[in-house]
C-alpha cells in the first residue's frame, strides 16, 4: 500500500494538484483492484528477465569469446593435470576450450530459465480467480510493460500456479548458481596454473592489476581470481536463500 500512496503522491505532483484532492487515490486509481500477490512477482520477474539480458547474458557473450580467442591462441602443449598430479599431455588451449564450453553451455541455461521469467501473474489478483479487475486489464498492462522494457513478457497460462509459486524464479537462481560453480572451477584452475613463480606450477601468469606486496616486492596475488571466487560464494549463498524463501 505504501507504493501506492508514493505513486499517488508523484502523480499530484506532475498534475501540479494538492496531495489533500480525491482526484487520485491510491486504491480506487492507482491499485485499481491489483493484489501485492501479483504486482510483487511481476516485479520480480521484470527486473530479473531485464538484467539477465541486459547485462549478464551480454557479459557472458563476451567472456565466452576471450575464452574462445585464447583456445586458439594458446597453441602450446603442457602437462595434464587430475587431482593436481602430472596426467597425460595437453595443450593449453585445449584447457580453455573447456572454459568457453562450460560458458557457453550456462549462457543456454540462463536463457533456458529465462523464458520462465518472461511469464507474468498479473491478472489473477489475490489468489489466482482473477476477481475484481477489468477483463482487459492484464493484456493490456502486460502489452505496455513489454514495450517500455523490449521483453517478450506474456501473461501466465495458469494463474493459480503464477499466484500460489515462485518456481520460475528459483530455476533461474539454480541456473546462476551453476554459472557461480563453473566460474569457481575456472578461476581455481587459473590460480594454480598461475602459482609460483618459482616455488608452484608457474605454467601461465596471470596480468598484474595491482601493486604487488608491500613485505614481498614482486609478489602480486591473483586478485581477479580471488574476487570471481567470493561473487561465486555470494551467489551459491542467495540460491539457498531463495529456494528457503
Amino acid at each position: 500500500m505504501n507504493a501506492n500512496e508514493v505513486i499517488a503522491n508523484r502523480a499530484f505532483e506532475i498534475l501540479a494538484k494538492p496531495r489533500s484532492s480525491k482526484e487520485i487515490h491510491p486504491n480506487d486509481h492507482v491499485n485499481l483492484c491489483q493484489s501485492s500477490n501479483e504486482v510483487i512477482p511481476t516485479a520480480m520477474h521484470c527486473a530479473a528477465l531485464w538484467i539477465t539480458e541486459r547485462e549478464l547474458l551480454r557479459a557472458l557473450a563476451r567472456l565466452h569469446a576471450a575464452l574462445g580467442r585464447k583456445a586458439k591462441e594458446f597453441d602450446v602443449i603442457k602437462i595434464g593435470r587430475t587431482h593436481l598430479a602430472d596426467a597425460t599431455p595437453i595443450r593449453l588451449g585445449q584447457e580453455f576450450s573447456g572454459y568457453a564450453r562450460q560458458v557457453e553451455l550456462s549462457i543456454e541455461r540462463i536463457k533456458s530459465a529465462a523464458t520462465g521469467l518472461a511469464e507474468l501473474p498479473l491478472g489473477g489478483t489475490a489468489i489466482g480467480s482473477g476477481i475484481n479487475p477489468h477483463p482487459e486489464f492484464a493484456a493490456r498492462a502486460i502489452a505496455k510493460i513489454s514495450q517500455l522494457l523490449g521483453l517478450p513478457f506474456r501473461e501466465a497460462d495458469n494463474h493459480f500456479e503464477a499466484q500460489a509459486a515462485r518456481d520460475a524464479a528459483v530455476h533461474m537462481s539454480g541456473s546462476l548458481k551453476s554459472l557461480a560453480v563453473s566460474l569457481i572451477k575456472i578461476a581455481n584452475d587459473l590460480r594454480w596454473l598461475a602459482s609460483g613463480p618459482r616455488c608452484g606450477i608457474g605454467e601461465i601468469h596471470l596480468p598484474d592489476t595491482q601493486p604487488g606486496s608491500s613485505i614481498m616486492p614482486g609478489k602480486v596475488n591473483p586478485v581477479l581470481c580471488e574476487s570471481v571466487l567470493e561473487v561465486a560464494a555470494h551467489v551459491i549463498g542467495c540460491d539457498a536463500t531463495i529456494s528457503r524463501g
